[in-house]
């Protein structure tokens, strides 16, 4: 395959993006990597946080990682099963894992490869030679050696697909730091797209109670459409939650805000040896005032979660093919071409739904 591809150049925050044709690799060039097609990209709120400012990443960089794409190519070297051992031909529609790791380092040897030192993260990468098309706000995507390929199923849409190697795998992963979760009062803060998925998820792990906490009473409507048996805001989050656990404290929290206020809030309502798993904080913001004595005495533990392995991505996948009972497909604004990413990336938030789509091929 010979040719371009069109990508969005980011180049900081204040900057308009910059559209040019990429060129393609050659297969022959291709190495270890494989070439997908960009079949839809949703912009996380990390996207938001970087293309405002919010947070650093490199630049010049293709931002975009919640990508669904087809392959188009294989390189002379690369795998050609995906990392449930699925053959893999040109035209499979795929997802691949947010970082493309090394599996030799420290961090990859020690079960953190989404840390691994040799990484490759997607839309987070700045160009330079052999990476010039690593995010999803473009035409391809060169996955790198070392990416976990998963194929999707023809049948999930792609509004459900998307976010599946972001927002659903995190999940997972918090989920999982977060231990037992079936007979457990769980708090979800935020309800956003993450809150949401961790919601309908905790429901279907068999939570007892799911309560979900967000300061916008559009966004806790949606939430009691995915599984929260209860919301509050944060003025009456207190007593919604001492009064769901007989004044006990809830079982497991989950922080998907990275507003300090909501930590804050949360750690006076975890019980007695209770659970709290930080994911939402990907942004600096000022510092958690906690009383030490009161996670000694308690017997708090507290997880941080950032990014995922990628068996993560391999749950998210068949959480979603089973989660036909949850609106997931309403989540994500209406697809727009590549053109229109300025005017995406300044539109209001819209509560009712929390992803919006770009389709480079529009």
């Amino acid at each position: 395959m010979t040719g371009s591809s069109m990508a969005a150049i980011f180049h900081g925050s204040g900057v308009p993006l910059e559209f040019l044709e990429v060129p393609l690799p050659a297969p022959d060039r291709l190495g270890a990597s494989v070439l997908v097609e960009v079949v839809a990209c949703t912009l996380c709120g990390s996207d938001l946080h970087s293309y405002h400012g919010r947070r650093n990443v490199p630049v010049p960089t293709i931002l975009g990682h919640e990508i669904l794409g087809r392959i188009a190519a294989f390189g002379p070297d690369a795998p050609m099963q995906d990392a449930n051992g699925r053959p893999l031909k040109v035209g499979d529609r795929v997802t691949w894992g947010v970082v493309a790791c090394c599996g030799d380092c420290f961090f990859c040897r020690n079960d953190l490869p989404q840390k691994c030192e040799r990484m490759v993260k997607y839309g987070h990468e700045a160009i330079r030679p052999g990476l010039e098309l690593t995010g999803g706000l473009a035409g391809y995507c060169v996955l790198a050696p070392g990416t976990a390929i998963f194929l999707v199923p023809e049948d999930l849409p792609d509004a459900v697909a998307c976010p599946a190697n972001c927002a659903t795998a995190t999940v997972a992963a918090a989920l999982e730091a977060a231990g037992s979760i079936g007979g457990n009062r769980v708090l979800i803060l935020g309800a956003g797209m993450l809150g949401l998925t961790a919601s309908a998820w905790a429901r279907i792990l068999g939570a007892a109670e799911v309560i979900c906490c967000d300061a916008d009473e559009r966004r806790l409507a949606l939430a009691r459409t995915f599984g929260a048996t209860q919301t509050a805001t944060p003025e009456t989050l207190a007593g919604v939650v001492s009064h769901s656990t007989e004044g006990r404290g809830v079982d497991v929290a989950i922080e998907l805000t990275g507003a300090t206020e909501a930590i804050e809030l949360a750690l006076p309502i975890i019980r007695i040896g209770g659970v709290f798993v930080w994911v939402g904080a990907v942004c600096p913001t000022r510092p958690v005032s906690i009383v030490p004595e009161q996670i000694v005495r308690r017997c708090l533990t507290i997880r941080g979660v950032h990014n995922y392995r990628p068996d993560h991505l391999g749950q998210a996948l068949d959480f979603l093919a089973a989660a036909g009972a949850f609106p997931f497909e309403d989540l994500v604004s209406d697809w727009q071409p590549l053109s229109s990413l300025e005017t995406a990336l300044n539109a209001p938030p819209d509560p009712d739904r929390p992803r919006m789509g770009i389709r480079p091929g529009l």
